[in-house]
């Protein structure tokens, strides 16, 4: 089968791999959808994880699968049940020895690791069930800035973890969310998912915008948006114009991996009491979305479809992946394996 692995900065390529076979604790899938993930984007164009790596890395981590072969030490997985795999317990395509992007993937020491492998509810497919990791990432994200029902919240970024973000915050009864996004692309699809308003910020201005779109509340002796929290999910150097604007009280959780290090004003973050966290990956929450994603679907409450804009097979692998680094015309870009 082939198999995507990074050899060096831009430097990707499909390799031709045998079929992996379980071991007494492992389990095999037949790989149904994976999602392409910013990291992965990100992966090609460092060489690595974190720069170049010694050897060749695959790279794949947000995927659903069917569980076609089981280890004799492996319980609780049947032949044939649909799993959604949590990639960090095993490091899958994240600078471990397998990536999603396969026909059949190897997960090693599901015995042991019970947590590798979660079951997908009836009602999701398996497209579906390739949403849940970027979900989990912004449910934690949401976890992390705490709102409640009544906040005003701003969304910073509408790639597949804005997007994600606005999915949890209506889930969780909040309604009113803006979001900043470039693209108008984008920008659409998170209005589609429930965002109250959707603005440019190459156009308007944030404090512009949040004030219009969110009232004012005094600060000292003027006036600041009256935005509760903030979710920066972008990339883009834009924390130190958040702080700025921010009102008392603010909670403004940074999501994303800056570029480069990025100049806090703590005098201003003091003076005005704020809360600012940072959110990475999902200690626990894979349980929560597939909980999420049940109940919503079920009640028709939740509806992912505005999250995916492109399906490739899997034979189309590089032209998923060129699609998938386009914010202006791709969302979610997914590649489907057992079609």
């Amino acid at each position: 089968m082939l198999v995507p692995f990074v050899f060096g900065p831009g430097d990707l390529r499909l390799c031709e791999v045998d079929p992996p076979v379980a071991g007494p604790g492992d389990v095999v899938l037949r790989v149904g959808a994976v999602g392409v993930c910013g990291s992965d984007l990100g992966y090609v164009a460092a060489g690595g994880v974190a720069g170049p790596a010694m050897q060749p890395i695959p790279i794949g981590h947000e995927l659903s699968g069917t569980v076609i072969a089981a280890g004799r030490d492996v319980s609780g997985l049947a032949i044939g049940d649909r799993v959604v795999v949590n990639p960090l317990v095993n490091m899958i395509g994240n600078g471990g020895p397998e990536g999603g992007f396969a026909e059949r993937l190897l997960i090693r020491n599901v015995a042991d690791r019970p947590g590798s492998l979660l079951r997908l509810p009836d009602v999701l497919t398996l497209e579906q069930g390739a949403l849940v990791e970027p979900l989990a990432v912004a449910v934690h994200a949401i976890n992390q800035l705490a709102p409640q029902p009544g906040a005003k919240v701003a969304v910073f970024g509408a790639g597949p973890i804005g997007l994600a973000a606005v999915i949890a915050l209506r889930a969780r009864g909040i309604d009113d969310i803006v979001v900043f996004e470039p693209s108008a692309f984008r920008r659409e699809r998170a209005k589609r998912l429930g965002a109250r308003a959707t603005f440019d910020p190459l156009e308007i201005t944030p404090d512009q915008a949040l004030r219009a779109a969110h009232g004012e509340v005094p600060l000292f002796r003027a006036q600041a948006p009256a935005t509760t929290h903030f979710l920066e999910a972008s990339g883009a150097p834009v924390l130190a114009q958040i702080i700025a604007l921010a009102r008392a009280g603010a909670t403004i959780c940074v999501a994303s991996v800056p570029k480069k290090p990025v100049l806090v004003d703590f005098g201003i973050v003091t003076v005005r009491e704020m809360i600012l966290k940072g959110s990475l990956g999902y200690p626990q929450e894979f349980p929560q979305v597939l909980e999420m994603l049940e109940t919503g679907l079920n009640a028709g409450t939740i509806d992912l479809a505005p999250m995916v804009s492109h399906c490739f097979a899997g034979a189309e692998f590089m032209a998923a992946f060129a699609m998938a680094a386009q914010p202006d015309h791709a969302a979610k870009v997914l590649v489907r394996y057992d079609a």
